[in-house]
């Protein structure tokens, strides 16, 4: 089961990417700092899991396989 999909146009930008995972590593460290295990072993995790999806296993799509060309909308309009 994949919860995060790392094709996801939203994970095109790096600073997004740095962003979800930094917060999961840092709520991690909150939990830590105030004294509860389970949730930062969670928070980590959820860190960890974040990390290997959108940087491991993240394929950055060239702009012409992302974005569908004019040429490709106008033939199909013809085509209807």
């Amino acid at each position: 089961m994949q919860l995060i999909d790392p094709n996801h146009p939203a994970y095109r930008p790096l600073w997004a990417r740095i962003l979800i995972v930094a917060v999961c590593f840092g709520w991690a460290l909150v939990e830590i700092i105030t004294g509860d295990p389970f949730w930062a072993v969670l928070s980590g995790g959820a860190g960890v899991y974040a990390a290997y999806m959108l940087f491991w296993n993240y394929k950055p799509q060239s702009t012409e396989t992302a974005t569908p060309s004019s040429d490709d909308e106008e033939d199909k309009k013809d085509a209807e």
